[in-house]
């Protein structure tokens, strides 16, 4: 590399565009703008969900019901299902929370609601979050016992 072979760095600015200067530009005449409309003219701001007077999209849609911010939702236990994993050896005779979760019978983080849906004939002792009147009065006919937990 010689002195007389450096050349001057290339500039790292782009040049502006200068529009309506001209045919010979590209973007002489209409100034890339195309042909007439609203978007052609100046100091036009159209939105971008604007659809040009038509009905818009988030009005189109039909909107109804009401979604409770402050629901609780349960996951349900049949007492035939209790009674099963319990005869299958899965589940013993005092069921917690945590033994519901490692049978994969509830999922993790989940409340639980026991529903009297099939028969049961052990004596079980279980936790739930909540029990239906019918699914307790089983459990207890059977001398088992059920604790609601909050």
């Amino acid at each position: 590399m010689k002195l007389h072979e450096i050349k001057a760095p290339t500039k790292n600015k782009k040049t502006r565009k200068r529009v309506g200067r001209g045919q010979g530009s590209g973007l002489g005449e209409q100034s890339g703008r195309g042909h007439n409309g609203q978007k052609s003219r100046s100091g036009s701001k159209v939105k971008a969900w604007f659809e040009g007077g038509q009905m818009p999209l988030q009005r189109r849609i039909p909107k109804f019901g009401f979604k409770n911010p402050f629901r609780v939702s349960y996951q349900a236990l049949n007492v035939q299902k209790l009674s099963d994993f319990i005869e299958a050896g899965v589940l013993s005779n005092t069921v917690t929370i945590q033994n519901l979760i490692d049978a994969r019978l509830i999922d993790k983080n989940q409340k639980v609601k026991l529903l009297a849906n099939g028969e049961i004939d052990k004596e079980v002792k279980i936790e739930v979050h909540a029990c239906s009147d019918s699914a307790k009065e089983k459990i207890e006919k059977a001398g088992g016992s059920v604790t609601i937990i909050s």
